[in-house]
């Protein structure tokens, strides 16, 4: 008899690292799955000539080198994260890292359609937190709710002294 999987809490401490972590298995498993596909499809091709349906060694390595960049692009979804700090985040999404202070944040969003947090910055331009995905059920919402919270901490700007 197996036990029952506890659920997967959200951290308590404020400055841990987001993480999606549904979408994150599914690609490390995605990514091991293609590796070793290919590999055995490039191993187990018919030899002979090009001319009569064989494959060369350069079609082999081909198709190998096709299942390493699925696997890294897997990779690449895999390591996806937002790191906060007392200065800023850090967001890395599949294709972009943005750096940006607290200050520059003006709202979270994580409703609607969007499969993942918005940050609105205020500069009007609006970045994907990949990182905390509706996919991971009500984790993902106390992530947002603590990234929420972040940036009400740090995010409020200060009035100028006016003498």
């Amino acid at each position: 008899m197996s036990r029952p999987q506890q659920p997967a809490t959200p951290s308590k401490d404020p400055y841990a690292v987001f993480r999606p972590r549904r979408g994150r298995k599914v690609s490390l498993g995605m990514a091991g799955a293609a590796l070793v596909i290919f590999t055995v499809g490039a191993i187990s091709l018919p030899q002979g000539d090009p001319l009569f349906g064989g494959w060369t060694i350069i079609d082999r390595l081909a198709l190998e080198l096709i299942g390493v960049a699925v696997a890294a692009v897997m990779w690449r979804f895999a390591s996806i994260r937002a790191v906060p700090s007392r200065e800023g985040i850090v967001v890395r999404n599949l294709f972009t890292t943005r750096r940006l202070s607290w200050a520059q944040i003006i709202r979270v969003q994580f409703g609607g359609g969007a499969p993942w947090v918005t940050l609105d910055l205020d500069d009007t331009d609006t970045v994907a937190v990949m990182a905390i995905q509706k996919a991971d059920g009500t984790i993902s919402r106390a992530e947002a709710g603590r990234l929420s919270a972040l940036v009400h901490v740090h995010g409020e700007r200060q009035e100028p002294h006016r003498s």
